[in-house]
């Protein structure tokens, strides 16, 4: 669904405020000699109409992109962006630099990377040094769990999983469609070829079944024992939402509840919120059963995840009946195609065994079993979604 349309003065307000902050920045490149004309200006305008003004990453690229016209300017354009847009001097946004103090300290990190100008020896030496110490913060942070990441560090792990790409499993329709190899004939294009050749076929043709996406659905757990993880799994949903595959995302503690509507929002802070005021059970008790069940009657049986992977992300502490969470699963097997169970308690055990009453029952019923208590367990599950057809 599209975002809610905003007031019309409010629109015309918030376009005010960032097209007199990308005129001022190229000011300040104007002033530090960089040559910037009017030309320059309006296509750095039009460059950002279809990107997030309010993301410094992309007001970063869209001026290197459109404002820098010689590598030898980078250096210069760099030392620009910090000073107008990074400055520490200034706890709060600006008129003319309308970005929160955490905002900016996020670009700041991301932009700390090392030039790639040729300037000697030693000073190579160095980068080299500062890009292994970057990479090595990074596979320590692949590594370590949610639940002990502190404020800092989650802030570049959520960094990190908005990177990742999700690409659903591919399965064959009935439909078939020209290809230049496959097992069954174009008869038809062949007649009409070897009619237009008088009837001498030059060559053989074919066709070949097409393939289509399958559904995604997430089920994310959002109870009390899963706080520690809910919020970087809802992140993971949302990016998950942007790859332009069917996906349909829900959440559930005591009740269920489809946010599939909400996450569709252009800045992840305004989908998180969106959500938190739509959800109603946060942190509190867990019931699978029920929360499956009220799934599978009121969107299973309608289509949302026939022949789809339905990925249920809980740690399987669940405080309802057990038989009922065993009828939902095996209801729910019977219309998806894979049933993939993330559970952050495995972590990065191999031969992991059920110790919750939850798991248990659900264990007969899940077709693959992972942790998601980290990054790299997300990576992993992502680069296995495809083997799924």
């Amino acid at each position: 669904m599209p975002d809610d349309p905003a007031e019309p003065g409010e629109q015309d307000e918030q376009g005010t405020v960032f097209v007199r902050t990308l005129v001022g920045f190229a000011r300040e490149l104007r002033g530090a000699g960089l040559p910037v004309g009017s030309g320059e200006v309006l296509t750095f305008c039009e460059a950002m109409s279809p990107l997030d003004p309010t993301d410094l990453m992309d007001l970063y690229w869209g001026g290197r992109t459109t404002l820098v016209t010689r590598h030898d300017q980078i250096p210069l354009y760099d030392r620009v962006f910090r000073r107008y847009f990074l400055s520490r001097g200034e706890d709060e946004p600006t008129p003319d630099k309308p970005f929160s103090v955490k905002s900016r300290a996020e670009a700041q990190a991301t932009l700390e990377v090392p030039q790639t100008e040729d300037e000697g020896e030693e000073k190579r030496e160095e980068q080299e040094t500062r890009l292994g110490l970057v990479a090595s913060d990074a596979a320590a942070l692949r590594t370590k769990s949610f639940a002990a990441c502190t404020p800092e560090e989650l802030a570049a792990v959520r960094r990190i999983i908005k990177t990742i790409a999700l690409t659903p499993p591919r399965r064959r329709t009935r439909r078939t469609a020209p290809a230049k190899a496959g097992r069954r004939l174009d008869v038809r294009r062949a007649a009409r070829e070897t009619m237009r050749m008088h009837g001498e076929p030059a060559e053989l043709y074919w066709r070949r079944r097409k393939l289509r996406l399958r559904p995604l659905t997430l089920i994310l757990d959002i109870s009390g024992s899963m706080a520690d993880y809910s919020r970087n799994l809802l992140q993971f949903a949302y990016s998950t939402t942007r790859t332009g595959a069917k996906v349909e995302v829900f959440c559930f503690g005591t009740r269920l509840t489809r946010i599939t509507r909400e996450l569709r929002r252009r800045r992840l802070d305004d989908a998180l919120e969106r959500t938190a005021d739509t959800v109603l059970d946060w942190e509190g008790g867990t019931r699978i059963g029920e929360s499956l069940t009220a799934f599978v009657r009121d969107w299973g049986r309608r289509g949302a995840c026939r022949g789809g992977i339905v990925v249920i992300c809980s740690d399987g502490l669940d405080r309802g009946d057990p038989s009922v969470l065993d009828a939902a699963l095996d209801r729910l097997t019977r219309l998806c195609h894979r049933v993939v169970w993330l559970n952050p308690h495995k972590g990065n055990t191999v031969d992991f065994q059920p110790s919750t009453l939850g798991m248990m029952v659900a264990a007969p019923h899940i077709d693959v079993l992972l942790s998601g208590h980290d990054l790299r367990s997300l990576e992993e599950f992502a680069a296995l979604l495809p083997e799924l057809g």
